[in-house]
C-alpha cells in the first residue's frame, strides 16, 4: 500500500475513535465533562482535516 493511503486510513480510524468517545461523553450531562466534550470534538475536526490532507496528497501523488 502507498504511504499516504496508510496514513489516511490510520487518521480515519483515529477520527472514528475520537468521535465515539465524544458522543459517549456527550451522553453524560455534567459540567465536568463540558471541557472534555469540546476538546474531543476539536480533536475530531483536526483529525478529519488531516485525513482529507492525506487523501488529497495520495490522490495527487498516485494519479496516473
Amino acid at each position: 500500500m502507498k504511504p499516504f493511503f496508510v496514513l489516511a486510513i490510520v487518521t480515519a480510524i483515529a477520527t472514528l475513535i475520537v468521535l465515539v468517545m465524544g458522543v459517549m461523553t456527550m451522553g453524560r450531562d455534567d459540567d465536568v465533562n463540558l471541557k472534555r466534550k469540546n476538546r474531543l470534538m476539536r480533536w475530531r475536526v483536526g483529525l478529519q482535516a488531516l485525513t482529507l490532507v492525506w487523501l488529497l496528497l495520495a490522490a495527487t501523488t498516485y494519479s496516473s
